[in-house]
């Protein structure tokens, strides 16, 4: 039995944790998913995406746009589909990939994004807003970060209702702000040149493109393993495609407008030092006035990014399967992220440029493998039950689904990573350095494009073999009323 709030009632904060939503308590409209994956990127963190392509990978304007184009296209087109998979068994993404890798299994997956999302977007998108806070009231950092923190970990902690309604007022707010800066911003730029004025995308080549895709693809598919968290309170009978449009295109949209704004303000200003947020908001990219506005969006754009980052963040940690009998555990495990990602936030403020690109690279570096094997997994269930397979207490194993998984990590990344603190095997030799900077990235970073395959070809060849447990057919209606999931709810 749940201890659930009963069908018809409501609660201020959402109770409960990670269980499946029945079918008497859905609601919501799939359009409203435009908002609510539109607000968490009006924020410094997406523009700063394509400040980066352009003032640190060497990329002209127009090389870059290309590179975050393709990058942003790929991470959305995911999110959509992953979107489309809520409504019909009720549970969180990090819940559903219980059957692609198990239950024991899915303790990697959902530990990693915990540590992703609870404290590492926590940690970057609350650095972006706290030195515009400090920009703007002159206030010092630490107390800018404190501030910010709270708020966005109030707003986590009320829940789903109130985050949906959060983003829906948040995108009309910052959309209006942050549509000016990009106008100013791309009136301003040189849109022909590259870093600080300078030719475009000279000795950038392949390496600097495929380090911007990889950058971009990790930023927009960050939002991956969330996407069902926000959709399992529709109806199962909401259309998919629409469900998967909303969720895309509002991704898609805010991604790449605001990563172009900050593309063509690295051509005009020199983002090689400084506040990243004093210089994007500056004389040289925007009137003063636009430039005030516009850290006050920034402010709040990470409030925005970061409750969903906490809320799904702590559905992540549920997911691994610990249990806290209380009915206010996940606001609990919140709180317990904000705590931490202050620390951790506190830290990274001293390095933002290096701590923010070798965390995108990162997230894309186990999520696109982790996206391997679930986009094949349910390929293979298509049209079969999987309820039985999400309980907290299900005695259920899927060996090939948690091997791809780390054969496709731990493989592109040996070979194939670009980072600053470790270059793979196939990378290393292709990259020329110059007074400790990176002056041709060679192959750049194909460790996404390569877990991915990877992982999806290994779950494919293995799932023969070890032939893990299937579902039965689903019912004619295509779905079910939902089973429980998280074993602390039950009586």
């Amino acid at each position: 039995m749940s201890v659930a709030v009963a069908p018809g009632k409501s609660s201020f904060v959402e109770p409960g944790g990670i269980e499946a939503i029945p079918l008497d308590r859905r609601h919501g409209s799939p359009w409203q998913l435009l908002a609510t994956w539109t607000a968490p990127n009006l924020e410094f963190a997406t523009v700063y995406v394509g400040i980066i392509a352009v003032a640190f990978f060497g990329l002209g304007f127009w090389q870059a746009m290309a590179a975050l184009i393709i990058g942003n296209a790929l991470g959305s087109i995911t999110h959509g589909v992953l979107s489309s998979w809520g409504p019909r068994d009720g549970v969180a993404q990090m819940v559903l990939g219980r059957v692609a890798f198990g239950t024991r299994g899915n303790i990697l997956p959902a530990a990693l994004n915990t540590v992703m999302a609870g404290l590492g977007w926590f940690a970057t998108n609350s650095v972006s807003g706290a030195f515009a806070l400090s920009t703007l009231l002159g206030l010092p950092i630490w107390l800018s970060l404190l501030i910010i923190v709270v708020i966005q970990v109030a707003v986590a902690v009320v829940g789903h209702d109130f985050v949906q309604r959060f983003e829906r007022y948040a995108t009309i707010v910052l959309g209006v702000i942050f549509l000016i800066a990009v106008v100013f911003a791309l009136g301003s730029g040189h849109l022909s040149g590259g870093a600080h004025g300078g030719p475009g995308g000279l000795g950038a080549g392949f390496g600097g493109f495929t380090v911007a895709v990889a950058a971009a693809f990790g930023y927009a598919a960050g939002w991956n393993p969330y996407a069902a968290d926000y959709t399992r309170y529709l109806a199962p009978t909401v259309s998919r495609v629409r469900i998967g449009l909303a969720a895309g295109v509002g991704n898609f949209v805010s991604c790449t407008v605001l990563m172009a704004a900050g593309a063509a303000a690295a051509t005009v200003a020199d983002f090689g030092a400084g506040n990243p947020t004093e210089l994007f908001t500056s004389a040289q990219v925007m009137p003063g006035w636009i430039g005030k506005l516009t850290l006050l969006a920034i402010f709040f754009g990470a409030i925005s990014a970061n409750a969903v980052n906490i809320y799904s963040g702590a559905m992540s940690f549920l997911a691994v399967g610990i249990r806290i009998p209380l009915a206010a555990r996940r606001a609990i495990v919140a709180v317990g992220f904000g705590v931490l990602g202050f620390v951790i936030a506190l830290i990274a403020s001293g390095d933002p440029k290096n701590s923010y690109e070798n965390f995108l690279l990162v997230i894309a570096y186990w999520i696109a493998p982790w996206l391997g094997v679930v986009l094949v997994d349910r390929l293979l269930r298509r049209g079969t039950r999987i309820g039985a397979f999400l309980a907290d207490d299900a005695r259920y194993g899927n060996a090939p689904g948690i091997i791809a998984l780390v054969v496709g990590i731990v493989v592109s990344i040996w070979l194939f990573s670009n980072q600053t603190f470790y270059t793979g095997l196939l990378v290393a030799p292709t990259e020329r350095f110059s007074g400790g900077f990176v002056t041709d990235y060679g192959i750049g970073d194909l460790t996404p494009l390569v877990g991915f395959v990877l992982a999806a070809v290994v779950h494919l060849a293995l799932t023969p073999v070890f032939r893990p447990r299937r579902g039965e057919p689903l019912p004619a209606g295509g779905y079910e009323e939902p089973q429980h999931v998280d074993a602390a709810t039950r009586a």
